[in-house]
Parts: C-alpha cells; structure tokens; sequence
C-alpha cells in the first residue's frame, strides 16, 4: 500500500505471514520466552521449560531464526539456509549452527502448519471483507500526522504482522516490523491511536 507517486513515498505492507506464526508457535512449544516483551499466542499451551546450557543454546538459535524470518534482508545468514522438513518453505535454518534447534522443531512440523495456515487464512478472509480497509487506515493516520507537523511525511517502509496473541496491543519486533494483535488491528479507533506513534517515529 504505497503513498502518493508525487513526493516522498511510503509503504506499508500488512500480513499474518505463515512464516512469522510458525516461528511464534515454535516458540511458544519448546518454551523460549524471547522476546518477553511479545504475548503468547492464543489457543496455544505454553511450555514451561527449566532453564538450563541446553535451553539457553536453542534459545539463542531461536533468536537468530526468528530474525531472519521476521526481517530477511535485514539479517542475513554467513552460511546458506536449507529448509526444515516437514515444515513446507515455512522454516528454514543456517546449514551450520542450529542443529539443536532443527533436531527439537522436526517433531511439531505438523502442528506448526496447522497452525499457521489457518490463522493466516483468518486473517486473508477479512481482509477480503474489507476491501481497501488496510490502506485508508495507514493513509488516514499518515494524514493525520502530517497536518500535526506541517510537512509531508518522510518516505518511510513498514512492515505490519497482524497476529493472535493473548494480550491486546501493538509491539516492534524488527527495526522496520512491528506485531499487532488481531484484535486491536479490528478496533478502527484503537487502532488508529495506537499505529500513530509508530507513523510520528517513521515518518
């Protein structure tokens, strides 16, 4: 959803991206709590996990995994990624240094996909309901800030992922992507409120 052709640009891109709700769900299975700011998801049991060397190293390969899903471009991997079985293009690992990590996912490919599929095509579904709902809320606080400035808005990139998580509101989650419940996201006023310091700090 790009703005005007005229001056600066700015694009948004909203998604409930398959790859991003296994990387939650994943998360969410094996116990890891980075990021702690991030809610759980719903519908999900969250697993306790003692925390030991063993847990602490899958949760730094975790970390690593979740950036490269959540902002490819931005965190490359040095070695080449394959893909994890069972997990469809959905998962993929550095060839070298997460082992541990591919070895403890394989087992929860399923309910991973499961998963995935089906809360992103919730969200496909409505939005195909609301045909163009998603640009006029993006274009409406972009107006909104740039009356409160007195310029036009500096072009700007900015990735939206619209997901299930237990508690409702609006979290950065990479340097240009930030995670919003579905909830809020479907809350016209709220969420309006609550994307608008984002636009002010982007744009």
């Amino acid at each position: 959803m790009p703005g005007s052709t005229a001056g600066p640009q700015w694009i948004v891109r909203e998604d409930a991206s398959p790859a991003v709700l296994t990387a939650l769900y994943l998360r969410q299975v094996l116990g890891i709590r980075a990021p702690e700011e991030l809610p759980p998801l719903r519908g999900l049991e969250t697993v306790e996990v003692s925390a030991t060397d063993e847990h602490a190293m899958l949760e730094r390969q975790w970390r690593a995994y979740w950036a490269m899903t959540v902002e490819p471009q931005a965190h490359l991997s040095p070695v080449p990624l394959s893909l994890v079985e069972g997990f469809d293009t959905y998962a993929a690992l550095p060839v070298d240094g997460a082992d541990e990590l591919r070895q403890a996912i394989e087992p929860h490919a399923g309910g991973a996909l499961a998963f995935a599929r089906a809360a992103s095509e919730t969200y496909a579904k409505r939005e195909a309901a609301g045909t163009g709902a998603s640009y006029r809320a993006y274009a409406s606080a972009i107006a909104v800030h740039e009356r409160q400035v007195g310029r036009r808005a500096h072009s700007f990139d900015l990735n939206v992922q619209v997901l299930p998580l237990t508690q409702r509101g609006l979290w950065w989650i990479g340097s240009l992507t930030v995670a919003v419940t579905d909830g809020l996201r479907g809350d016209v006023v709220a969420f309006d409120a609550a994307i608008h310091p984002i636009i002010a700090e982007l744009a």
